[in-house]
């Protein structure tokens, strides 16, 4: 499978691997196999992933207007409130099925699993 294709099909929010089945059953809550090829999604484990890469951005997004809008027009607090609210909402929210989905499917392309140690011997 090309990274492309894997990279689509994550942001499509679709089974990593047939494309084709839903990944999610509620807002991030996913299902526990995909309806299509039955592929079980018990290997998943994005953690805290999607929302540190999400937080980042909307993070640079949100503090870079904020200060560009109060350097060159100085607004009083109120008016911030209701800028940024609903951006900082908008940053966050809509992109993070896609992020934690397209994390989903780079786990799978790149055969992602738990580490382990290696034993070594003593004069190692």
């Amino acid at each position: 499978m090309k990274l492309a294709q894997t990279v689509a099909r994550g942001l499509a929010c679709k089974c990593p691997r047939c494309g084709e089945g839903k990944l999610y059953g509620g807002f991030i809550t996913l299902r526990p196999t995909c309806e299509r090829c039955g592929l079980d999604y018990a290997f998943i484990d994005t953690g805290d992933g999607p929302a540190i890469f999400i937080i980042m951005i909307a993070g640079a997004i949100v503090v870079g207007a904020a200060l560009i809008v109060e350097v060159k027009y100085q607004p009083s607090f109120w008016v911030h409130a209701a800028l940024w609210l609903p951006l900082i909402l908008a940053t966050t929210l809509l992109p993070l099925r896609s992020m934690k989905s397209l994390l989903i499917a780079l786990q799978l392309h790149h055969k992602a699993s738990e580490g382990q140690l290696i034993a070594r011997k003593p004069n190692e």
